[in-house]
């Protein structure tokens, strides 16, 4: 079976990109105010939501993991805004401002997919979905750490390549659930 995985990964990209952009106009960009840590725990709450889900097979909220799975890309897009944006840089940010940077950012986090698919052989597509949901728990776990140990690391790469990881894994299982 042959696959698309750029056009796919665009596909998916757009929805949540749609999303996003429909938010920053409702909202503004009230995100700015929000530090690295608790960015890091909005998308604890939704893959934990998600590994909920996955167990239990039930929702009392109504929301399913498709709408995580989109929350967690988003998130992690603004968590590498974040990282690029200072304090001088002001709260609200126009729409076309932040569509540059999600752009940015997603772009760069593909060219990753892309250069880890070679090395892999696209090893993800023979992968269980609720695996993808643990690998970005264990990459928030991660993430935590290097925020607790205040961006220091020994040995390990830094925050932004773990949310890039970890926006390709809901990529990746947004591909697997179909969603285009």
């Amino acid at each position: 079976m042959a696959t698309n995985t750029s056009q796919e990964f665009d596909s998916v990209i757009a929805v949540c990109k749609s999303l996003f952009l429909k938010k920053t106009n409702d909202y503004g960009t009230a995100w700015r105010i929000l530090r690295p840590a608790s960015i890091t725990d909005q998308i604890f709450i939704k893959a934990q939501r998600i590994r909920t889900l996955e167990e239990k097979k039930v929702s009392k909220v109504g929301e399913d993991v498709v709408s995580e799975y989109i929350g967690i890309i988003n998130y992690c897009a603004i968590a590498m805004m974040q990282l690029e944006l200072g304090e001088d840089d002001p709260y609200e940010l126009g729409v076309e401002r932040v569509e540059k940077l999600f752009d940015e950012k997603v772009n760069g986090t593909k060219d990753l997919m892309f250069a880890k698919n070679h090395d892999y052989g696209e090893a993800w597509r023979d992968m269980r979905i609720s695996s993808l949901t643990d690998l970005i728990l264990m990459k928030i776990l991660r993430v935590k750490q290097i925020e607790d140990n205040l961006g220091q690391t020994l040995a390990s790469e830094g925050v932004n390549a773990n949310y890039q990881d970890m926006l390709n894994y809901a990529v990746f299982a947004l591909i697997k659930l179909g969603v285009k």
